[in-house]
């Protein structure tokens, strides 16, 4: 009896592998078409792994009655593990996104129709929101970029911790200066992140 289990699970694993050796160039390929559409930060392999995890919720739940093939409905089920993955390590709320392309869309038609560039108010008017709403819409797009050190192009030199003395007259402006940036930026948060 164990040496037929031992053989039952051996025969399970290798058709297990064989079916992912089979399906990983679907996964792959969905992987490679997506990443062309995303921001640099998010790495093909960590889409391939997602859509693997998809691939194999695939294969378990696929219903051969439904009418679709197993490559379709896999595709599917792949793309969206890839998605659902992106958007679980994504904290912009969606309409920011939506904004972000609508303004672009915007802009990038009303240079066309124009041959300069749009103020902000014409821009406004051809989303048919307010300037204020505009001005909103732009400052949660901005909020929501994060910005690393290095992309700043400041050296590891400039950032160490350097002694200092507390007591000089510019540390106290600086020091109330930057306080009074740091309210300034508070208040202009969206709501759900003040």
């Amino acid at each position: 009896m164990n040496k037929a289990l031992t053989y039952d699970q051996y025969a399970n694993q290798n058709s297990q592998k064989l079916f992912l050796e089979k399906y990983s160039v679907l996964v792959k390929r969905i992987a490679h078409h997506l990443i062309g559409r995303l921001p640099p930060s998010v790495q093909v392999d960590d889409l391939i792994q997602a859509g693997m995890i998809g691939l194999l919720e695939a294969q378990k739940n696929y219903d051969g009655t439904k009418g679709a093939s197993f490559e379709t409905y896999a595709g599917i089920r792949i793309r969206g593990s890839m998605l659902d993955d992106i958007r679980r390590g994504d904290w912009v709320p969606r309409s920011v996104h939506k904004h972000n392309r609508e303004i672009g869309l915007a802009i990038s038609a009303l240079e066309s129709e124009l041959n300069r560039d749009p103020t902000d108010t014409e821009v406004a008017n051809h989303l048919d929101m307010s300037l204020k709403q505009y001005h909103t819409a732009l400052t949660d797009i901005n909020c929501s970029r994060l910005v690393g050190i290095e992309d700043l192009g400041i050296s590891d030199d400039a950032i160490s911790p350097v002694e200092e003395d507390k007591n000089t007259p510019f540390s106290g402006v600086a020091d109330e200066f930057f306080r009074k940036a740091l309210i300034e930026s508070i208040k202009s948060l969206p709501e759900r992140e003040a």
